[in-house]
């Protein structure tokens, strides 16, 4: 296994996995993240304390990556019922979020729309953007307030780019309804989420390969900013329906957080994006944070001295692209040849990994 230093981002790379989509086929999705498989993230992780543990998390998963760091410094603080490890300021969790956003709708989008002359305008979009998209040292919390609140101003000015993705894909992602299957386990009834956590931690434990194709409550599931614990009491019409719908979901959880009241200096929960733990027992805990492509699970068990005896995580690829999820079904409707709206559906649930179209060749008639 290699180890983090010089070639780590190469090796890490590996454990990305891929997934082909396949419209018109009973199989729609194939292909996995070999990180998700059973047992190859405790490998990596076993015997590491918390900081060696976060570290080599960031590694792995590079997107998302502020999100996998604050899960593991919850799950670790709550597993050893300690207040030494402490994540990092929740306005940071906003920050990095919106980033994400931002990225997926310039950098993804237009590729996702297959008009890469769109790409010129999705840079000339971010030249102006307040929040930077690079690597960048980690800012102060004044710092992050005072970058959102010019993120909403910059917003209200200039959402020409983002506007004019959405009215290209309404056409094609308007009518291609998506049944929704919501994955909440997070309530505002704490009784009802301990209840919740504690069945989905007890699934994680005893089966190591459900992370890789989990289910909840014997049902395929699905996660993005529509399934947020802030949206869990919306009547299921006001719910996104259609891909077109999840899409533009994205774009108006960018637009809360840059309008969103900022937070107490010692807050230690966000009303936007939620994030804990629930302790599962003798040094085993399971947290949660809700971050851009939906909710991020981390699950952890250590051993007598505090260190990784086993460690997984289930993020919301796994839910999205499972081969029997509600995206999967959705694939397997369209006609074999319907490239765009495989590429639409799957922008709609926007995967963390490379995901590309396949279709069956088109054979001549035969002229007997």
């Amino acid at each position: 296994m290699t180890q983090p230093g010089t070639n780590a981002a190469s090796g890490f790379a590996a454990l990305a996995g891929h997934f082909v989509l396949q419209p018109g086929q009973s199989a729609a999705i194939v292909g996995t993240r070999p990180i998700a498989a059973a047992g190859l993230l405790s490998q990596l992780l076993k015997g590491q304390h918390f900081a060696g543990a976060q570290a080599r998390l960031g590694h792995v998963f590079t997107l998302c990556a502020h999100a996998h760091q604050r899960a593991c410094a919850l799950a670790f603080a709550t597993a050893r019922a300690t207040q030494d490890i402490a994540p990092l300021p929740l306005a940071l969790l906003r920050w990095e979020t919106a980033r994400d956003h931002l990225r997926s709708i310039a950098l993804e989008w237009p590729q996702r729309l297959g008009e890469p002359s769109l790409q010129t305008a999705a840079m000339e979009w971010l030249r102006t953007c307040p929040l930077p998209m690079t690597g960048t040292p980690q800012p102060s919390v004044p710092a992050v307030w005072a970058s959102l609140a010019a993120l909403r101003d910059w917003l209200a000015e200039d959402a020409c780019f983002p506007a004019q993705c959405l009215a290209r894909w309404h056409a094609k992602g308007k009518d291609l309804v998506v049944p929704l299957r919501a994955f909440h386990v997070l309530s505002d009834d704490a009784a009802t989420q301990q209840w919740r956590l504690r069945q989905l931690g007890q699934a994680i434990a005893s089966d190591p390969g459900f992370t890789q194709h989990p289910q909840w409550l014997g049902a395929c599931a699905e996660s993005g900013p529509w399934t947020r614990l802030r949206h869990a009491h919306q009547p299921t019409s006001a719910l996104p329906a259609s891909a077109w719908t999840r899409l533009e979901a994205r774009w108006q959880e960018l637009q809360d957080i840059a309008a969103a009241p900022r937070l107490p200096d010692d807050a230690t929960h966000d009303p936007l994006l939620s994030s804990g733990a629930l302790n599962l027992g003798a040094g085993q805990a399971i947290a949660w944070c809700e971050m851009a492509r939906g909710l991020l699970l981390h699950w952890v068990q250590l051993d007598s001295l505090g260190a990784v005896a086993q460690y997984r995580v289930l993020a919301p690829t796994e839910w999205n692209f499972h081969p029997q999820g509600a995206l999967a079904l959705a694939l397997a409707a369209r006609a074999p040849q319907d490239v765009a709206a495989a590429q639409t559906l799957a922008a709609a649930f926007d995967p963390c990994v490379a995901c590309n179209v396949a279709t069956p060749p088109i054979t001549e008639p035969s002229h007997a």
